[in-house]
């Protein structure tokens, strides 16, 4: 089990080594990508100095828990574009049949689709993030479970976005509902959890767990908790089993567009 686990992530880096080297024969675009993503992602942080210098607190956090915030949700969405970055076509591959050549490949079906593209711009995002978390405060604590808590929650935006995709093993337009999912989390992880309440927070934590990915870890990261560490393990490791699950149930469905091309 471990050693086919293994196997998989090594397939898994090599198809993201790959992708990144297809992408860097164009250097000038490779790096402009990544720079405008970087000068994208700090124009919002001076919208929040912009708040912060009219109030001090906003839904509990000060603007060094935003700091860290937006570390988290930088590099979550990194983790998950970098290395799962086809994520946003699965649907669309699923309803036109054109998952046929990842079916003969000797691989796991849905780790070959999901690494088959890696978004250049999340590597601004990666980089941002560690920027981030080296101006709210550098020590060993604060970079592992950063680290940690990036790999995790970007499985699980990965795996929630392949739960709403298998949606299309079933119905038409499953696109649709899988891309407003996911922005959805993206846009609402780098506000304050505090500003929310009711049905909303219930959201945060059940069909869009930013909670999870987002929330749950910066407050661990700001005080240690052993039970919501272990929580933020466990729920991923849940979610990835649910959506390996759902995913392979949905294939069993599926209906080939008779489209077979080869992968280079």
């Amino acid at each position: 089990m471990l050693m086919e686990i293994k196997k998989e992530l090594k397939f898994m880096l090599l198809n993201v080594k790959y992708n990144l080297a297809r992408e860097m024969t164009n250097k000038i675009t490779f790096l402009t990508n990544i720079i405008f993503m970087i000068l994208n992602n700090a124009s919002f942080i001076v919208e929040w100095i912009i708040f912060y210098s009219l109030k001090n607190n906003i839904g509990g956090y000060n603007f060094k828990d935003i700091i860290l915030l937006w570390a988290i949700a930088s590099g979550t969405y990194a983790i998950c574009y970098i290395f799962f970055g086809a994520i946003q076509d699965l649907p669309k591959l699923i309803m036109d049949g054109k998952i046929d050549s990842f079916l003969v490949q000797p691989k796991n079906v849905l780790i070959s689709i999901l690494s088959s593209k890696t978004k250049v711009s999340a590597l601004g995002d990666l980089i941002y993030g560690y920027v981030l978390i080296f101006i709210y405060g550098i020590n060993i604590k604060n970079i592992i479970l950063f680290t940690l808590f990036i790999i995790t929650g970007g499985i699980v935006i990965a795996s929630i976005a392949v739960i709403f995709s298998s949606l299309a093993f079933y119905i038409t337009k499953a696109d649709t509902i899988t891309s407003s999912i996911t922005s959805t989390m993206l846009n609402f992880d780098t506000y304050p959890d505090g500003i929310f309440k009711g049905i909303i927070k219930i959201l945060f934590y059940t069909i869009l767990p930013i909670g999870f990915s987002s929330y749950i870890p910066l407050h661990i990261i700001k005080s240690f908790n052993i039970v919501n560490f272990l929580i933020v393990i466990g729920y991923t490791i849940l979610v990835v089993l649910i959506a390996f699950y759902i995913f392979y149930r949905g294939l069993k469905r599926y209906s080939s567009g008779n489209l077979m091309s080869a992968r280079i």
